[in-house]
């Protein structure tokens, strides 16, 4: 008796298990919620789905969300998106979004913003509500030297045509910013930016910033505008500082070149005292060959040295005098 009852628990726990496999393979559940919401499918359809690995609940429940919406849409796409990577639920809401919206929007470009890796449902809605970004603060310069620093609230709206391989917001960033640079860098004075900001708004709306880019540009707000540092006259000061490091150094080039030649004058001098100590030295040599050769006498000899004396008493008499000595 307790082997029968084995048995039928056995059987029991089989039936349950193939059961189970049959209503997975066979999603009859999905299968009647799909044909009592319009959707024609079938469950030969269901079952190639599940060995295709696509999950039938996803297809069926994105078919009977746009049945329910108004759009008709094949099964076969659906797959097909899904097993390219595709987020087949995010479609269709973009589809059903855009549709209420009055957004030209078909499956085919859908899905290829939704592959190229952008949110196709949150682009719907930035085209039915702008995005408003702000930008990093932008320092320019005005021609007067003084330094503006400005910030900008841009307004978007999705450009659904050019979303796939269109630039994305940093571009939108970066171009506004180069505009507000180069308006306020034409301004003659920082006092017309700060009188009227909005024309810096205007120059730059008038670039047509948003070519290229997966956006359109709505409007381009001056939220803020602070005056910063004195570029013009950091620039000057900068200036004098070199220039006059520059003469510093034309200086300092012309003192060491009269050093220089100083020396070098210093060092003529004491070559010719040299000669002249050498020429000194060969006078008494002289005198005695002249002396020998009965050139030179004796009395000649001796009023030389009273010529010599007389011009060294002179040069004494001649030199000033220092004051009398401290004893």
């Amino acid at each position: 008796m307790n082997e029968g009852i084995g048995i039928i628990i056995l059987i029991a726990f089989a039936a349950l298990i193939g059961l189970w496999m049959l209503f997975y393979f066979i999603p009859v559940g999905l299968w009647f919620q799909a044909t009592l919401s319009g959707v024609k499918t079938s469950l030969l359809q269901l079952i190639f789905m599940r060995w295709r690995k696509v999950p039938p609940s996803v297809i069926v429940n994105a078919m009977i969300n746009s049945r329910k919406a108004g759009l008709i849409l094949n099964s076969d796409e659906l797959e097909a998106h899904y097993l390219a990577g595709g987020r087949v639920q995010a479609v269709v809401n973009a589809l059903i979004s855009a549709d209420k919206a009055n957004i030209p929007l078909d499956f085919k470009s859908a899905t290829a913003i939704d592959l190229a890796g952008r949110d196709v449902l949150e682009a719907v809605q930035m085209s039915v509500n702008p995005k408003v970004i702000t930008t990093p603060p932008v320092a320019a310069v005005a021609k007067d030297g003084i330094q503006l620093i400005a910030k900008a609230r841009v307004t978007l709206r999705a450009n659904i045509r050019q979303l796939v391989g269109g630039a994305g917001e940093e571009t939108i960033l970066a171009r506004v910013g180069e505009g507000i640079v180069s308006s306020i860098g034409s301004a003659v004075s920082h006092k017309q930016v700060l009188e009227n900001p909005d024309s810096i708004s205007k120059v730059v709306l008038a670039k047509g910033l948003d070519a290229g880019t997966a956006f359109e540009i709505l409007s381009i707000d001056i939220a803020d505008i602070d005056v910063g540092k004195n570029i013009g006259a950091e620039l000057q000061m900068d200036q004098a500082n070199a220039d006059k490091n520059i003469a510093q150094a034309r200086a300092e080039e012309r003192r060491a070149m009269a050093v220089a030649v100083e020396q070098e004058m210093k060092a003529k001098a004491q070559e010719a005292r040299a000669k002249v100590i050498e020429a000194e030295a060969q006078i008494p040599m002289a005198i005695a060959e002249a002396f020998r050769s009965g050139n030179l006498g004796i009395m000649d000899y001796y009023k030389m040295q009273n010529i010599q004396a007389d011009t060294e008493m002179r040069d004494s008499i001649a030199k000033p005098r220092n004051g009398p000595k401290k004893e």
